[in-house]
């Protein structure tokens, strides 16, 4: 069964696929954007994360953006530091690889490694209490249907690593694949997740606009202590 969680003053609006925006009352954090309906407001510092260089997580396009808000920051991972359309001299550009730290303002930010290319983010919102924020990026149980058994057991080893790292992180809210490609195996690298690290709150995401697989996958985890967002639909918000 659920257990209830605390007020942490933040609103949540679901954007396509892994694209999130998290928003405060002093900021707004947008997540893995690559397509769909945004607003960016002009009153609040913004910061743009992009966890690696995949097109549907990396949308040069958010670096059009800076003409119109200033006051935004760049947290890329460096995989995309090489990307043509990155500015030589972007002194509004962060760009991390796994393991590293750096503060931004009133963030805290941490990387974290991937299971595919890239890094997954962890974040600790120094104006909201500390309340700490983690999105996945690509970090997944990638169990292929069909694969070589061998593969499949690397995969596993990689994803179980990766999660030993990040066990002991205690982290409110989490952003993390639950795939329906992988048929039965969708949700098994969340399920994990889960178990091991026990975020407060999860959205899922990375399930290319299936809805259903977000409703599924809320059921199968009703008894776990984490709540899991079930998301109906592009531009859903959530105030937590």
């Amino acid at each position: 069964m659920n257990t209830p969680i605390r007020s942490l003053g933040i609103t949540i609006e679901y954007i396509q696929h892994s694209g999130f925006k998290v928003e405060t009352d002093q900021s707004l954090l947008v997540f893995d954007y690559y397509q769909g309906s945004l607003q960016l407001p002009d009153n609040k510092k913004i910061y743009v994360f992009s966890s690696h260089s995949h097109p549907d997580h990396f949308n040069p396009a958010i670096l059009e953006w800076q003409k119109d808000y200033p006051n935004i920051h760049y947290i890329f991972s460096s995989d995309i530091e090489g990307d043509s359309h990155i500015p030589p001299k972007g002194e509004n550009i962060t760009f991390l690889s796994p393991y590293e730290k750096t503060p931004i303002d009133d963030l805290k930010i941490k990387a974290y490694g991937s299971t595919d290319i890239g890094i997954s983010f962890l974040l600790e919102l120094v104006d909201q209490g500390g309340a700490q924020v983690f999105h996945a990026g690509d970090l997944n149980w990638w169990h292929w249907w069909g694969e070589p058994q061998a593969d499949i057991q690397r995969a596993e080893a990689m994803f179980k690593e990766e999660i030993a790292k990040i066990k002991g992180e205690s982290i409110d809210i989490a952003f993390f694949p639950v795939d329906p490609r992988l048929e039965q195996y969708y949700s098994l690298g969340a399920e994990y997740f889960i178990q091991e690290v026990k975020p407060q709150i999860l959205f899922p995401m990375h399930f290319w606009d299936d809805f259903t697989t977000t409703k599924n996958f809320a059921e199968k985890m009703a008894g776990t202590p984490t709540r899991i967002f079930e998301i109906n639909h592009s531009n859903q918000k959530f105030t937590l």
